[in-house]
């Protein structure tokens, strides 16, 4: 008896140091699952292109540097090379003379993201990012420009290239949000591996499995009823 009242007291102290965590697993958890993924990456939001059809392409320029991949593109309606340097960089080059094409400029970027959207829409706000502090809804090592449409879209366009990296919307951000606060971590939103998320867990698992010797031990000792009393 004085076991298991130790264990109902365990059990209760658990419930109040992770109560907090459980009900924030069980909140995001239930968001992240009951919206379409294909919703949350906004991929109604990008406009289908039909894709190169027969063309004459010009192998393009690369100025002595190594190149880990080429590839053809349709970038803003014209068919451009993209060349992978072997050092991470990118650069694009004209598919019909292979002449390497100058970086994106503010005002190309946001012509490219208007391509890039289906239907259009008003941009509100140009700004150039780093690849050493990229944005966190980018979170990729890459110069880019972001173009801010007016209902809250991002569209990220590679500042060398002028591809599209990434569509970004307000859901999508309060998804990233979720898993944020499901992973604990907020700042990267990316280690699933950090103490404060084991240790966590682990208090839950524990609470979940004295809980359940509580239950099994309370259904085995039901009071017994005592016997009617007979009339005198």
């Amino acid at each position: 008896m004085r076991a298991m009242r130790q264990f109902h007291k365990y059990h209760i102290w658990l419930g109040w140091l992770v109560g907090i965590p459980l009900l924030l697993w069980t909140a995001s958890g239930l968001f992240m699952s009951a919206v379409p993924l294909e919703t949350v990456r906004g991929e109604g939001l990008r406009a289908e292109h039909p894709g190169l059809g027969p063309i004459t392409a010009v192998a393009p320029l690369l100025e002595g540097r190594a190149a880990e991949s080429l590839t053809l593109q349709d970038i803003g309606g014209a068919p451009v090379w993209v060349i992978a340097y072997a050092d991470g960089g990118r650069r694009r080059a004209d598919a019909a003379t292979g002449k390497l094409l100058p970086i994106v400029s503010a005002v190309e970027a946001a012509a490219l993201a208007r391509t890039a959207r289906k239907g259009g829409g008003s941009v509100a706000a140009v700004r150039r990012t780093d690849k050493d502090d990229p944005p966190l809804d980018l979170r990729r090592p890459r110069p880019a420009w972001q173009i801010a449409f007016d209902d809250g879209a991002r569209f990220y366009i590679d500042a060398e290239s002028g591809e599209l990296l990434a569509v970004r919307t307000d859901l999508w951000r309060i998804y990233d949000l979720m898993w944020g606060l499901h992973i604990m971590d907020l700042q990267t939103r990316e280690d699933v591996n950090h103490p404060l998320l084991i240790v966590f867990a682990a208090l839950s698992l524990a609470g979940v499995m004295i809980g359940c010797v509580l239950m099994f031990r309370r259904r085995k000792r039901r009071p017994v009823a005592a016997p009617a009393r007979q009339a005198d």
